[in-house]
């Protein structure tokens, strides 16, 4: 037989579990699922997003109050009193910013793994599995609050999914196929490659064999006849 460099190359991933094992495993090229990378990708820029909406707000109200409540100070000139209330702009900016950004990132985070785990563990994506990773995030993030903080937020979460979910599948409709179809065509159309190849190659080391063989089969005939 062959040697076991090889062997036949192993078929696309056909259970739940198989399919989502391979999300957090790299290929022949180092590279991660494009999954995984778009659910980094979306909590930067969740994190991203969070910071701005949090921290302008906070910027702007803290300058205007360090501009009220500083009337009465003195300041060597007009650019110290300026720097001074951009300072105190800063910082709530930073503050109140990072504190509404790693909610939204955490936010998105879990919604977007919990959402792509549904779709490729069942392989197809719905609008249910959008709504149950928002009413799973929304109720995760709501349950220190009690029952009603977890009704809450399931309702939510349910409300935030449905939306979110149907945009991104017609963005993905609107490109040609969703993710989870081009994610099985190109499985599919690597695996036709990998075979093809080990077909290539085991004609190749048969063929040689063959050759190997008759090499062998003449002298031994020869020696035969000088018998």
């Amino acid at each position: 037989g062959a040697p076991p460099q090889f062997g036949r190359p192993a078929p696309p991933p056909q259970t739940g579990w198989e399919r989502l094992s391979e999300l957090w495993r790299r290929d022949e090229r180092q590279r991660y699922p494009e999954e995984t990378v778009n659910i980094a990708k979306s909590a930067f820029t969740g994190g991203v997003v969070g910071w701005v909406y949090g921290g302008l707000p906070a910027f702007y109200q803290a300058r205007r109050a360090f501009i009220e409540g500083s009337q009465g100070e003195l300041f060597q000139n007009r650019a110290d009193a300026v720097q001074s209330a951009h300072r105190a702009g800063l910082r709530s900016f930073i503050r109140y910013g990072w504190r509404w950004s790693w909610r939204v990132a955490a936010f998105v985070t879990i919604f977007n793994t919990v959402s792509t785990g549904l779709s490729v563990y069942r392989n197809k994506t719905t609008i249910g599995n959008f709504a149950s990773a928002g009413a799973f995030t929304g109720a995760l993030f709501r349950m220190h609050l009690g029952l009603q903080g977890l009704a809450g937020g399931f309702v939510f979460g349910t409300a935030f999914g449905i939306p979110a979910g149907g945009l991104l599948m017609m963005m993905q409709k609107l490109a040609g196929e969703t993710l989870q179809e081009k994610r099985n065509r190109e499985r599919r159309e690597l695996y036709e490659q990998k075979l093809a190849e080990w077909q290539s190659r085991l004609s190749v080391m048969n063929v040689l064999g063959e050759m190997e063989g008759n090499t062998q089969e003449g002298p031994e005939t020869e020696g035969a006849r000088e018998s």
